[in-house]
């Protein structure tokens, strides 16, 4: 599977959606790439390489396109997954982190329990755009005492210039646009 697909023919199966969901704005939608499962594995697969000698002991996957990539890269990583929610959907105790948006704030959540000190967490999620999102959820893992130890993601819009958001933090991108 790895010989066949590649990043450009990842690229390929990602549709684009001019003026979505408003007018200049292209959205790069995966859902021809999660239909098919060879490129899907490839795409996981691709994720998890740069982090495999890291002492990754989790995967914390950001809701919600992160919930589709999470768990496959920690199964690939042999580690278990956490998820990171939106405010007010985990039970139990939770830590919180919340960020500004464009228009407003909103606010990360995970179980309090979820990660512990000894933890070496990678995030994981589908885009990554202007770095809010993975920079509060760095944040949040960070405050749970653990070790935040890289980002992946399927996507990076390049000239949004997220990366610029999370410091020196390894981030790891398959498709560039």
């Amino acid at each position: 599977m790895k010989d066949k697909f590649n990043p450009e023919s990842l690229k390929s199966l990602v549709a684009d959606f001019k003026d979505f969901p408003q007018p200049g704005v292209i959205f790069r939608d995966i859902s021809p790439l999660l239909a098919n499962p060879a490129a899907f594995t490839a795409a996981t697969q691709a994720m998890a390489s740069n982090f495999q000698e890291s002492s990754i002991t989790r995967v914390a996957g950001i809701e919600s396109r992160g919930f589709l990539f999470g768990p496959a890269v920690a199964s690939i990583l042999g580690v278990g997954f956490s998820p990171i929610r939106k405010a007010g959907k985990l039970p139990g105790d939770t830590m919180a982190e919340s960020y500004g948006l464009e228009y407003g704030r909103d606010t990360l959540e995970i179980q309090a329990n979820a990660i512990t000190t000894k933890d070496r967490v990678l995030l994981a999620d589908d885009v990554l755009a202007t770095g809010g999102t993975l920079a509060a959820a760095a944040r949040l893992v960070t405050s749970t005492g653990a070790v935040v130890a890289g980002a992946t993601v399927l996507i990076e819009l390049d000239f949004l210039n997220g990366r610029e958001q999370l410091g020196a933090l390894d981030v790891a991108a398959v498709v560039h646009y």
